[in-house]
C-alpha cells in the first residue's frame, strides 16, 4: 500500500510539472518572436505609424506629380515634397528600427485609391487634384507633429512665422524656426518628439505652399 501511495504521489507530481511548463512556455516563446519592444507606449506607436503612412502617402503623390503635373510651380512642388519628405522619413525609421516600432514605407488601401483616382486625371484638373491631396495630408501631418511640440514654442512659432513662396522652395524666417520638443521622461518618446520638432518647420512651410498654389491657381 505504502509503494502504490508513494507511486501516486510521484505521478502527481509529474502532472503538476508538465501542467506549469504547458502553461509559461506560450507566454515566453510570444514575448521572444513578437520583435516588439514591450517598453514603447501604444501612443507612440501609434504616432510613428500614423506619421510614417502620411509621409509614405506625399511621396507617393508627389512623385505622381512630378511625371503628370502640368504647372511648373506644381513640379517644383513636388520635388520638394519628395526631397523634405525621404529626409524626415529616412531620420523617423532610423528611430523606429532601433526601437522596434513597425513604420510603413508603403502607402496604405486608402491611400491607393486616391492615387489612382489622381492617376486618372490630366493638365489642370490633375494640378488641382494634386494640391488639394496636399493640403489635406500636411493638415493632417502637421497637427500630428504639433502634438509633440512644446507649447510655448510652438505658440511663438505661429505668431512670428513669414511664409513665402521663393523659386526654389517655400522658406521660413530664420528667428521663425526654432521649435522644441514636448518634454518627456521616456527616452523613446523623447527621441520621437524631437523628430516632430525637427520636421514641424518645414511641414508647415509646406502647408502654407500648397495653399498659395491653390490660390493662384484660383485668381
Amino acid at each position: 500500500m505504502k509503494q502504490i501511495c508513494l507511486a501516486s504521489l510521484a505521478v502527481a507530481a509529474m502532472l503538476a510539472a508538465g501542467c506549469s511548463k504547458h502553461e509559461t512556455t506560450p507566454k515566453n516563446e510570444a514575448a521572444g518572436t513578437s520583435g516588439r519592444n514591450e517598453s514603447v507606449s501604444r501612443g507612440d506607436r501609434d504616432f510613428v505609424q500614423e506619421v510614417s503612412s502620411l509621409n509614405a502617402a506625399e511621396i507617393d503623390l508627389s512623385r505622381l506629380a512630378l511625371e503628370r503635373g502640368s504647372s511648373p510651380d506644381v513640379k517644383k512642388f513636388a520635388q520638394m515634397a519628395v526631397d523634405d519628405h525621404t529626409a524626415a522619413g529616412d531620420k523617423l525609421s532610423g528611430v523606429a528600427v532601433q526601437n522596434s516600432i513597425d513604420a510603413p514605407a508603403t502607402i496604405d488601401d486608402s491611400h491607393r485609391s486616391r492615387h489612382d483616382t489622381l492617376a486618372g486625371k490630366q493638365g489642370a484638373d490633375f494640378d488641382r487634384g494634386y494640391i488639394d491631396a496636399m493640403i489635406d495630408d500636411h493638415q493632417k501631418l502637421v497637427d500630428k507633429l504639433e502634438s509633440r511640440i512644446d507649447r510655448d514654442t510652438l505658440s511663438k512659432y505661429q505668431s512670428t512665422a513669414a511664409d513665402k513662396v521663393t523659386d526654389k522652395k517655400p522658406e521660413v524666417e530664420v528667428k521663425a524656426q526654432t521649435v522644441l520638443p514636448e518634454k518627456s521622461d521616456d527616452p523613446v518618446t523623447q527621441r520621437i518628439n524631437a523628430w516632430a520638432a525637427d520636421t514641424y518647420p518645414a511641414a508647415y512651410a509646406h502647408l502654407q505652399a500648397a495653399k498659395d498654389l491653390k490660390k493662384r491657381a484660383t485668381e
